[in-house]
């Protein structure tokens, strides 16, 4: 049965935050923002400035601090060749015989600027959808390698070709522009394909539209913002309201969806409710919880889990639930709980990559098969593709799911500076030992006046207390003084010693 859903926006100028809820409770979270927002898939009318044909590029002006560049081998080609990399034995066309200073261009950005470097450019236009990029300058169709078996591509080329025959004939026009299928187009409808392109074609009417009269260093089209993407990509049937707390905000929107997506705009409503929007489901709270490493069950059970680079780990415990009749009933129900909370964690917080579920074990084949078969139905109600195998030869469950975007902890936190992402640091005691080792080899290879020992509160206060016993030994073994002396910007595990 699927699950009816209610989507708020929270809009502020430096952020855009939106929830996914269903069943009362928050599913997926998406922030964009503001100042992280690229220039990648921008297009605008570029003046070009300078040809350079010594280096086979042109300096473009698009409105921007600086020029972008553009190189012979992002030229769009005029016989169709995607990107203009010569065919071997081919004698490319040079850069200062197809362009030339003054002349207004349209430009798609493909590379953001760096440091010093203006943004780099391309002449060869596509705008991405959903499920499919338009190119509107080619006449071919692409799809994408990561999808599957060579029958699933054939079966998708005619449908799209079907497709675009039925949209052509409506339009009463002969076919124009080529299009490429992305990966998450494998499992679409063919109503979801043929939205995809009616809204990419509408797009780039506007542009072409835009372009015709646009002044140099105009920008034509801005990829979409993220509550526009929330209109173009997460309203389904499924969804019930789209609720956004910002009346600027909602009139655009309202705009953005009458022209490109019509069925949504009917869903879309202003909050003007007195409590922040994010309030009405706790949300903010959910968020501190989601970037947590421990996660509570309502049984008294609990799931830790760790992201490292390589793979998330799901640890379950039946920590104090004991509500059942005998122990393998409280693991069979902690185990089934676990099993739908995982499938919103991973959700809630943009796992991707491989995962490794740690269930309790459980002694009973029927027990094991219940709660995968929970599980898989609970990731079902996820839009992200995924693989579960069985239970391991370990009773462990290994899983994998897309990565799409950031996860969340990603999005939000930077690794500890003090413990460099570790999740531990050294004891006081460690770090002191460290220190009176290093001062003896010191000892042997300098022969200062006195040694002085720059470090950390708790280190120095431990030096001073319980192992005094052990500097006092030390200087009168090398025969130095050694001073202390405390630095409150130094974390547990930095230290110096400085001779004097």
């Amino acid at each position: 049965m699927a699950h009816s859903q209610d989507i708020l926006i929270n809009w502020t100028p430096q952020e855009t935050r939106v929830a996914i809820i269903e069943s009362g409770a928050v599913q997926e979270l998406h922030i964009e923002r503001t100042l992280e927002r690229g220039l990648v898939g921008n297009i605008y009318a570029g003046k070009v400035v300078r040809v350079l044909p010594g280096m086979q590029s042109a300096f473009i002006d698009i409105g921007l601090e600086r020029a972008a560049f553009l190189h012979v081998a992002d030229l769009h080609r005029e016989d169709g060749q995607a990107r203009s990399h010569p065919r071997s034995g081919e004698v490319q066309v040079p850069i200062e015989k197809r362009v030339h200073e003054g002349q207004t261009l349209m430009v798609q950005v493909i590379k953001d600027p760096i440091g010093t470097k203006g943004a780099r450019l391309s002449t060869q236009i596509s705008v991405a959808g959903r499920l499919l990029v338009f190119l509107p300058q080619d006449d071919h169709l692409g799809i994408s390698q990561k999808i599957g078996s060579p029958e699933l591509r054939e079966q998708l080329r005619e449908r799209m070709l079907r497709l675009l025959g039925e949209a052509d004939n409506r339009e009463g026009r002969t076919r124009s522009g080529g299009f490429i299928l992305r990966t998450n187009a494998e499992d679409a409808s063919d109503d979801e394909l043929g939205m995809d392109i009616a809204y990419l074609r509408k797009t780039w009417a506007t542009i072409r539209e835009a372009g015709l009269k646009a002044a140099p260093g105009t920008l034509l089209y801005q990829e979409l913002n993220l509550a526009q993407r929330v209109l173009r990509d997460l309203v389904n049937e499924q969804v019930q309201s789209i609720r956004i707390d910002s009346l600027i905000q909602f009139e655009s929107l309202k705009e953005f969806g009458q022209v490109y997506t019509p069925s949504a705009v009917a869903k879309l409503s202003h909050y003007k409710g007195e409590r922040p929007i994010f309030d009405l489901y706790n949300i903010d709270t959910e968020i501190e919880r989601a970037l947590a490493r421990r996660v509570e069950l309502k049984s008294g059970g609990y799931l830790i889990i760790d992201q490292t680079e390589a793979l998330t780990t799901i640890d379950v415990n039946t920590g104090g639930y004991v509500g059942a009749r005998n122990f393998d009933e409280t693991i069979f129900k902690t185990n089934l709980e676990a099993a739908q909370a995982i499938a919103r964690q991973l959700r809630l917080r943009n796992l991707g990559g491989i995962i490794i579920v740690d269930f309790i074990d459980m002694l009973r084949d029927e027990h094991r098969d219940a709660v995968l078969a929970e599980f898989r139905k609970q990731l079902d109600r996820d839009r992200t593709k995924f693989t579960v195998s069985g239970f391991s030869p370990l009773g462990l469950v290994e899983m994998t799911r897309k990565r799409t975007r950031e996860s969340l902890a990603h999005l939000l936190c930077v690794p500890c500076p003090t413990c460099e992402g570790r999740g531990q640091v050294k004891t006081a005691r460690t770090v002191c030992y460290n220190i009176l080792r290093e001062i003896l080899r010191e000892a042997r290879q300098f022969n200062p006046r006195e040694f002085r020992v720059v470090a950390s509160a708790a280190v120095v206060e431990m030096l001073l207390d319980e192992e005094s016993q052990h500097l006092a030994g030390l200087s009168d073994f090398i025969g130095k003084p050694v001073s202390l002396q405390t630095e409150p910007s130094m974390s547990p595990e930095q230290y110096d010693i400085v001779l004097l």
